[in-house]
């Protein structure tokens, strides 16, 4: 086995914008590379058959699904993030949560300094953290 890497699947052509916005947000991070559909493929012309990206070192792979599902996204698999500064922490949960869902709003919870749970306005969950 040479390694394993998370696969999202957006349903609503999302994957280009989601890339682009997590790599914006984190340092050392980039889209590595797309392959989109072209005329009469499966899928929606210019939407993204396949796609590798990475933050901070952590490949990822994603499709724009050209099937619709009855599932998405779960906050039972989630991105965890662990932040070196508080101010970096507040920055990444603040842009992450607009238009989304906060599950747990950023606090002490006993395990960490301060720690924030969300859902991006993609449907992706997030896990931020400060250790003690």
């Amino acid at each position: 086995m040479e390694k394993v890497t998370p696969f999202l699947m957006f349903q609503n052509a999302d994957a280009e914008e989601a890339m682009n916005y997590y790599t914006s947000l984190i340092e050392d991070s980039e889209i590595k590379s797309i392959i989109r559909y072209g005329a009469n493929e499966s899928g929606d012309e210019g939407t993204v058959m396949h796609a590798i990206f990475s933050l901070k070192g952590q490949e990822f792979m994603c499709i724009d699904s050209n099937v619709k599902h009855a599932f998405s996204f779960t906050p039972s698999f989630s991105i965890f993030i662990t932040c070196d500064t508080e101010e970096e922490l507040d920055t990444l949960f603040e842009k992450l949560s607009v238009d989304g869902q906060v599950l747990m709003p950023l606090g002490d919870y006993g395990f960490s300094k301060k720690f924030g749970w969300l859902n991006d306005r993609f449907g992706v969950s997030w896990q931020v953290n400060l250790p003690k």
